[in-house]
């Protein structure tokens, strides 16, 4: 039996213990942005790194590990401490896409933490003014009609616009060529000078080009209209394909087994964030609707975008290169 005497020193002692715990945070957190300066999720990791800034008390700093379609960056998070000081600016590449075709050096579903998903980023299916097709039925039409004639583009084998257009491709039972690039900046300009006759992008990357006119757009990825993409309708409806609804998104990650209390602080700061006119504008800008799921719809969306999208690649046998 412990005595008083015993027990009091013991109180004292935890009591010191717990004393002696930081409150988080209490240092420099990094934001870990797996790709280069200028890309999407490299502005859109700044802009909440600024944020958390902000609200946390404590400088987030932006650091680009870019390389290997994310993987390195992506794979320095889930390696780190899991103390909350280690964030990833994620997106759909390197966590739904690249582990379904490639071996990756993590395993998302148990090396990292989903802290939230900001919102969905509608892809436009894009032509060229003159491309002999007025709408996207006519569109599917015409590919039908002309299997391997004709030709689309992507950012590279196994990415976003690849998958994306793959599966617009198997649901409308168009066969097409696909010429990957590297990166989205080479495909618009190779689309842009007729290497090319289709893609699917995101607003961020074609948008401009769309308002002064050197493409145009036949409907978008969605299932439901997009106030960013006003008089755009879903091509779900526009070609006639049912279930036709997949978006990229960006998010914020950090490593697995971090507290939860820590994720919860950073859940709410990102949400309060989000919910003002000033970010939601920011983000409108970059092509991504606002809407924030937290950790379990976070889950809940990757699995279900692992699903559809495991199902397709294993048909198509898609590999990166």
């Amino acid at each position: 039996m412990i005595g008083r005497r015993t027990l009091a020193p013991l109180l004292l002692a935890a009591g010191a213990a717990r004393a002696q715990v930081p409150p988080w945070p209490s240092r420099t957190l990094r934001m870990v942005i797996p790709w280069p300066p200028g890309q999407a999720t490299d502005i859109i990791g700044r802009i909440i790194a600024q944020h958390l800034s902000a609200r946390l008390g404590q400088t987030v700093v932006p650091e680009n590990r870019p390389g290997a379609g994310g993987m390195i960056g992506t794979d320095a998070v889930a390696k780190a401490a899991p103390d909350g000081y280690t964030l990833l600016s994620a997106s759909i590449g390197p966590i739904t896409f690249g582990p379904l075709v490639q071996r990756t050096p993590y395993d998302v579903a148990r090396d990292l933490a989903p802290v939230c998903s900001f919102g969905i980023a509608p892809y436009m299916l894009l032509v060229k003014p003159d491309f002999p097709a007025a709408d996207a039925r006519a569109f599917v039409a015409l590919l039908k009609r002309n299997p391997g004639k004709y030709t689309f583009a992507s950012s590279g084998i196994g990415g976003a616009q690849h998958l994306l257009t793959a599966l617009f491709n198997a649901r409308a039972g168009v066969d097409a060529l696909h010429v990957p690039f590297q990166g989205s900046g080479p495909a618009m300009a190779a689309f842009l000078g007729g290497s090319v006759d289709y893609a699917i992008e995101t607003p961020a990357a074609a948008g401009a080009l769309v308002r002064q006119g050197s493409l145009r757009p036949l409907g978008i990825s969605t299932a439901r209209p997009s106030p960013l993409l006003p008089g755009l309708e879903p091509l779900a409806s526009a070609a006639d394909l049912p279930g036709y609804d997949i978006g990229g998104w960006n998010g914020l990650m950090t490593t697995a087994g971090t507290p939860a209390p820590i994720i919860d602080r950073l859940l709410a700061e990102v949400t309060d964030g989000l919910a003002t006119p000033e970010l939601r504008e920011r983000f409108a800008a970059l092509g991504m609707e606002v809407g924030v799921l937290g950790p379990e719809a976070f889950r809940t969306m990757l699995r279900a975008q692992w699903e559809l999208f495991g199902g397709l690649i294993r048909q198509l046998g898609i590999r990166a290169e």
